[in-house]
C-alpha cells in the first residue's frame, strides 16, 4: 500500500469512526427522546384513564341517584293510589249503608252542621226522593225545639251527603268534601296503617 492509499484508508477509518460515533450519539438521543415521550404518554394515558374512571363513577352515581329518586317517586305514587283507593272504598261504604243507617248519618251531620236550625237541606235527586223527608225529620228531632230544618225543592248532582243552605250561606256536607277534608288530616294515619 502506498502513501496515498494509507492516507485515504486512514481518512476513511476516521470518517467511519466519526460516522459510528455520530450514529451512536443519535441513537442514544433518540432513545432518550423516546423514553421521555413514552413517560409523558404513559402519564397522560394514566391521567386520561383516571379522569375517565372519575367521570364514569360520577355518571354512575348520578344514574343511581336518579334511579333511586324514580323508585321513591314510583313507591310514593303507588302509596298515594292505595290511599286514594282506601278513601274511595270508604265513600262506597258510606253510599252502601242500609237506608236506616244512611238516614241516621245524614241527620247527625245536618244537626251538627246547623247553626240556626232553620236551614234547608239540598240533596242529590236520588237521595231527595229516597230519604230526604226522613233525614229532615231525624235531624229536627236531634235539634229539639230549635229544629226547623226543611227539605229544599232544589237538588244538585252529588254522590251522597248534602248541602245545608241558609240563604247565601252554604255548608258543604257532601261525602266528597267531607272525605277530602278528612283525607288532609287522616292521610298520615291511613298511610301508617297501610304501610307500616
Amino acid at each position: 500500500m502506498n502513501g496515498i492509499e494509507k492516507i485515504t484508508a486512514h481518512i476513511q477509518q476516521d470518517c467511519q469512526a466519526e460516522i459510528d460515533n455520530l450514529l451512536a450519539q443519535a441513537r442514544a438521543k433518540a432513545a432518550e427522546i423516546t423514553t421521555s415521550y413514552q413517560a409523558k404518554a404513559d402519564a397522560q394515558a394514566t391521567e386520561i384513564l383516571a379522569q375517565g374512571k372519575k367521570t364514569a363513577d360520577e355518571q354512575g352515581s348520578r344514574l343511581a341517584s336518579v334511579t333511586q329518586l324514580e323508585c321513591r317517586k314510583a313507591v310514593l305514587c303507588a302509596k298515594q293510589e292505595v290511599i286514594e283507593e282506601a278513601f274511595q272504598r270508604a265513600k262506597k261504604k258510606l253510599l252502601a249503608l242500609a237506608q236506616e243507617d244512611y238516614i241516621s248519618l245524614l241527620a247527625n251531620l245536618a244537626a251538627r252542621a246547623s247553626t240556626s236550625g232553620r236551614e234547608k237541606l239540598i240533596l242529590s235527586p236520588a237521595d231527595r226522593a229516597r230519604v230526604g223527608k226522613a233525614v229532615v225529620l231525624a235531624a229536627n228531632a236531634k235539634l229539639g225545639a230549635a229544629g226547623m230544618l226543611t227539605l229544599s225543592e232544589e237538588s244538585r248532582p252529588m254522590d251522597g251527603g248534602f248541602i245545608l243552605s241558609d240563604g247565601a250561606l252554604e255548608v258543604n256536607c257532601t261525602f266528597d268534601t267531607l272525605i277530602r277534608l278528612q283525607r288532609e288530616t287522616l292521610a298520615g294515619a291511613v298511610s301508617k296503617v297501610l304501610f307500616d
